[in-house]
């Protein structure tokens, strides 16, 4: 891959990382450092009523799950600039063929081709059956 498509990728994907890191931080500080008396804007120090402890509950817990999803992808970026640092970066870890630019433009973090992550896909669809 030429030089100056690689800078392309890496930039792309610092952006992302950074959007990322800003998007889980904001989530962390509204689902783990918000108190109960914090949610509920109640200053007494007498809990309040079950059925907004329970949709709060669930709200961080939403909250735990996407920030969870984020840091997945976030593992998946640095694996990517990774691959840069390393020379190996748009080439399948599967089957060791160029991955194609489109697939590079959608995923810039992608470790497979196509065809590879089909047959990935496919083989994740059997096991569940």
């Amino acid at each position: 891959m030429k030089k100056k498509d690689l800078e392309k990728y890496e930039k792309l994907l610092l952006t992302r990382r950074a959007a990322l890191v800003e998007e889980m931080g904001l989530l962390k500080k509204a689902a783990l450092e918000t108190t109960i008396k914090d949610s509920s804007g109640d200053l007494s120090s007498y809990s309040y009523h079950m059925a907004d402890q329970g949709t709060d509950a669930m709200e961080r817990e939403k909250a735990f799950l996407m920030a969870s999803k984020s840091g997945r992808l976030l593992y998946h970026i640095d694996e990517a600039l990774r691959r840069i640092k390393d020379g190996n970066f748009g080439k399948c870890q599967e089957c060791g063929e160029d991955i194609s630019a489109a697939r590079l433009e959608a995923v810039p973090h992608a470790r497979l081709c196509i065809a590879c992550k089909e047959k990935e896909e496919q083989a994740k669809l059997k096991e569940n059956m």
